[in-house]
């Protein structure tokens, strides 16, 4: 087990370093009117170069580059150019948002995907088409697509919660949930039909092999053999695709934290790249991918521990 973590581990910062050397490059390799930008199409030429050289844009890339991996290699990853705040002060103040939203929704997907993924591949017959079918529709359906339509129809029309989040890291709990309720709800129910799909093909496959068919001849109880060595069996599959689910939901909050005017890492990153604020951007980039290697890692331990030919595989 010590092996399969220490793989992953130098595998996840390999992808680091070459995910952040690469926005690294591409971002402040066009960074040439960013000073404009700030200063507004009225400040003088030699303004401009005064900010230029402030900002460090007048430096090669790879001095900036080094420059860049040197502090951040101490924690700091430099300050917003337009509202001068510590970039680590404002990702850590929206990451509760952003994390609380995202927890939230993958346990949820979990608990409904397993359970009509199991039904599914249990019952068959109609049971399992009309799983099957609400799964594609949930599924093709993109996820903001969901968010106006819960917007104009519990919001709105109905009043029951808020269009606009009120949300801050120091809200009551009400607050949160009242606020988090119809983003959860819109990544949920795009996110459960992928993978219920894939847990009920994970379940079928075992059911269908010879040891399932030993158990049950042996007389072990049918609610035994599945959820005692039917769900272990068809765990790393699920939580594969729950890994993979999880990254999804990162890429999906950008776009629902815009439409709940939710103030989140999503609108952080938005309005960071809307205005070429680079430090911002490369410090979204870099916690989103620690993240990601996060979660990746915790999985294939979990993996490792349910089914031990992962490790060495």
């Amino acid at each position: 087990m010590i092996s399969l973590v220490l793989r992953r581990l130098g595998a996840g910062i390999a992808v680091l370093l070459c995910v952040t050397v690469l926005t690294f490059v591409l971002l402040y390799s066009s960074s040439g009117s960013i000073a404009r930008n700030i200063l507004g199409d009225q400040a003088t030429d030699e303004a401009v170069a005064a900010k230029e050289v402030a900002l460090g844009l007048d430096q090669p890339l790879l001095t900036r580059l080094g420059d860049w991996f040197a502090h951040a290699a101490q924690g700091d990853f430099g300050r917003s150019w337009f509202t001068n705040e510590p970039v680590v002060g404002s990702i850590l103040g929206r990451l509760p948002v952003t994390f609380a939203m995202v927890i939230t929704s993958i346990l949820l997907i979990a608990l409904v995907a397993t359970v009509l993924g199991m039904v599914a591949a249990v019952r068959r017959g109609w049971v399992d088409r009309v799983v099957q079918v609400a799964a594609v529709v949930g599924n093709a359906v993109p996820g903001f697509i969901i968010g106006i339509v819960l917007v104009l129809t519990l919001a709105i029309n109905a009043g029951w919660f808020p269009a606009i989040s009120a949300i801050s890291p120091g809200a009551r709990l009400g607050v949160w949930i009242t606020s988090l309720t119809l983003p959860v709800l819109a990544l949920v129910v795009n996110g459960v039909g992928g993978t219920a799909q894939q847990i009920r093909s994970a379940f079928i496959k075992q059911l269908e092999l010879d040891y399932v068919r030993t158990l049950r001849s042996r007389g072990i109880s049918e609610r035994e053999v599945l959820f005692r060595h039917v769900l272990r069996s068809a765990a790393p599959a699920g939580l594969t695709v729950l890994s993979l689910q999880f990254i999804s939901l990162l890429g999906g909050v950008v776009i629902i934290e815009s439409l709940f005017a939710i103030p989140g890492m999503g609108s952080l990153a938005v309005n960071a790249t809307a205005r070429a604020d680079l430090p911002v951007v490369m410090g979204v980039v870099v916690y989103t991918v620690l993240i990601v290697i996060v979660v990746n890692l915790l999985v294939d331990i979990l993996n490792g521990w349910l089914n031990p030919k992962v490790r060495v595989s």
